[in-house]
């Protein structure tokens, strides 16, 4: 796995641009041309969900990946990245507790085995996957376990099917969601309950997305707005017309530039992709044409390298472009990743799930139809064996930089960031250490209450024995 030095792409705008990357596609022959993951790196046999939308279909944490499920009980299958295999629906284990199908998940940033899952049943459950779980065994063959149908905690308050869900980049425990009631709600999960609200739509939401310190957030609707909103109040801070055609628009801050961008199409449905200033939302910086597919964009962000993967639906295309704070502002790293092989949706495994050690620097996970869930290792080229500070700069650590009360209190901190380099790693720890929240489940609470009240019986019994008041 593989990539070559990257083909120059000139603007009329802009000099020629040299990346300090040399991508490829990955997993090259000789001759360059791609081939697929071989079948014993992938997670196949499972049934997806038929569901469609504008949400991945997949998502993972730095321990785990998840994807909905076809089935009662919106089923959803979660993996450990590294035991690819086969699932088997009759005898290895999944998440199950919903009462319509998941359309969403998003991983808690701070907490590697936390998942929310959003459905159309209205509801957002929270998940702790426990320590054991692995769904194959080291074999790649699937292995027998009991599934999880007890959530932590439930959230309530959307009237329709919930659509996406995304996690504060630096709050603990909390989290942005939108529904199909045309609302975009922001949760205490602690406290399990909506702190703010934005009602004053009346379109399907497309996206939604945090800013880099999570102060603010935005998202795309049906009606070919974005709007930018401020993350505790839910007051609506400016809007604008991003794209002209029917396409979703996607939507990515670019760090802390101060520079967004968004995907989308334009009149003619040529796909393309505009660089906006924040502070001057009259017309984009830089508009880049891509091509006249018909399916929706996802793009991947890499903030720590300032590079986008931008992925299409219904296509085997994965294109690089790297953001420099200069016209015009992204630049397209060679031809990317072709496949033959169409995505059904596509995430990203975070920094701290990577192999640094072979110079991984994007590992990109494709769900699709037919063949599982296809790992893409992104690898720069490197004769070293060391580790390489200046393709893998600290990344988001899972400490929190504040609590969902601070925050709200107008505490705004940038994400607390951690060495990727192992040997930094072993000698100082991963980052400074955060008492997590200790949510229980229904039925523990009730077991704890329960045995609370044949200790309080027993109590009473022996006072009465002895005569003495209470």
């Amino acid at each position: 796995m593989t990539f070559q030095t990257p083909t120059r792409h000139t603007h009329s705008q802009q000099s020629l641009h040299v990346s300090k990357f040399r991508f490829t596609s990955l997993r090259l022959s000789p001759s360059w041309f791609p081939f697929p993951s071989l079948v014993q790196e992938c997670w196949t046999d499972f049934r997806l969900s038929t569901v469609t939308g504008d949400q991945q279909y997949i998502k993972a944490s730095a321990k785990y990946f998840a994807v909905g499920m076809a089935g009662g009980g919106g089923p959803v299958i979660v993996n450990r990245l590294d035991r690819p295999g086969r699932f088997d629906i009759s005898t290895s284990q999944y998440v199950s507790g919903h009462s319509g199908a998941v359309l969403d998940i998003d991983w808690n940033p701070f907490d590697d085995s936390m998942m929310a899952t959003a459905s159309e049943d209205t509801n957002i459950k929270l998940w702790n996957i426990p320590d054991d779980w692995e769904p194959t065994d080291d074999k790649g063959n699937a292995r027998a376990g009991k599934s999880l149908t007890e959530s932590l905690v439930d959230l309530t308050g959307h009237s329709k099917k919930v659509t996406l869900l995304r996690f504060h980049p630096t709050a603990n425990n909390t989290l942005l969601s939108t529904a199909a009631d045309h609302t975009v709600k922001v949760w205490d999960v602690e406290n399990s309950q909506a702190v703010s609200s934005f009602d004053a739509i009346d379109n399907l939401v497309h996206d939604i997305v945090w800013d880099v310190k999570g102060d603010q957030y935005a998202f795309s609707c049906k009606d070919k707005m974005v709007r930018l909103c401020d993350g505790r109040t839910g007051m609506e801070a400016a809007s604008f017309q991003a794209h002209q055609g029917v396409k979703s628009v996607k939507i990515v801050y670019v760090n802390d530039s101060g520079k967004m961008f968004t995907c989308g199409a334009s009149k003619q449905s040529s796909r393309e992709i505009k660089v906006w200033d924040l502070k001057n939302l009259d017309k984009p910086l830089h508009t880049e044409s891509i091509d006249t597919a018909a399916g929706a964009m996802i793009p991947l962000w890499d903030a720590d390298t300032a590079v986008m993967y931008l992925c299409g639906k219904g296509d085997g295309v994965v294109r690089l472009y790297e953001y420099e704070d200069k016209e015009p502002y992204i630049f397209k790293l060679n031809d990317g990743f072709r496949s033959n092989t169409p995505g059904k949706g596509y995430c990203a495994v975070p920094k701290r799930g990577l192999d640094v050690m072979k110079h991984e620097t994007m590992r990109i996970l494709k769900v699709t139809n037919s063949a599982g869930v296809q790992p893409l290792n992104f690898m720069v080229p490197r004769k070293s064996d060391a580790f390489q500070d200046d393709i893998n700069p600290p990344t988001a650590s899972s400490t929190p930089a504040h609590g969902c009360h601070e925050w709200l209190e107008g505490s705004s901190k940038d994400p607390v960031t951690v060495s990727l380099n192992p040997a930094d790693r072993a000698t100082n720890g991963h980052s400074v250490v955060v008492p997590k929240k200790a949510f229980k489940t229904v039925s523990s609470l009730a077991k704890e209450l329960d045995d609370a009240n044949k200790r309080i019986a027993f109590l009473e019994k022996k006072l009465q024995q002895n005569n003495i008041a209470f």
